[in-house]
C-alpha cells in the first residue's frame, strides 16, 4: 500500500505542476482574473495533499490499515474538490454547466478534513518514547 501511496502522491503532485503551469500560461486570457485565483486554490490543495499523501505513505508513524482509509479519504477528497474547482474556474470554456455539480466541492473538502483528522487521531495512539 505505500508504494501505491507514494505513486499517487507523486502523480497528484506532478499534475499540480502541469494543470498550475497550464492555468498561468494557457488559461490567463481565456478566464477572468477571478477564475485564475480560483483556479490556483484547486492546484494549491491538491499539491498540499500530494505532499499529505507522501508523508502518509512514507512514515511508519501510521498504522498500515488507517494508511489506506486517509489514502482514499484524501484521494476522492481531491478529485472531488479540486477536480470541481477546475470545472467551476473554467466554465464558461464548455457547453457542460459546471454549476450543477458545485455541490461537491463542499464533499471533496470534507473528504479531505476526515483524512487529516484520521491521521491526527492515529497519532493519538502512539506510544511515549523516552529516547
Amino acid at each position: 500500500m505505500d508504494k501505491k501511496i507514494v505513486i499517487t502522491a507523486g502523480i497528484l503532485g506532478l499534475l499540480s505542476v502541469v494543470i498550475g503551469a497550464f492555468a498561468a500560461h494557457g488559461l490567463k486570457p481565456l478566464i477572468s482574473a477571478e477564475s485564475i485565483t480560483t483556479f490556483e486554490t484547486g492546484v494549491r490543495y491538491q499539491m498540499y495533499h500530494a505532499l499529505v499523501l507522501l508523508f502518509v505513505g512514507s512514515t511508519n508513524l501510521i498504522a498500515s490499515n488507517k494508511k489506506s482509509i486517509i489514502y482514499y479519504f484524501v484521494l476522492a477528497g481531491v478529485i472531488l474538490f479540486s477536480g470541481s474547482i477546475y470545472g467551476l474556474a473554467t466554465n464558461v470554456l464548455t457547453d457542460f454547466d459546471f454549476k450543477t455539480i458545485g455541490f461537491v466541492t463542499p464533499i471533496g473538502g470534507l473528504l479531505m478534513i476526515i483524512g487529516w483528522v484520521i491521521m491526527i487521531l492515529s497519532f493519538f495512539k502512539l506510544k511515549n518514547d523516552n529516547n
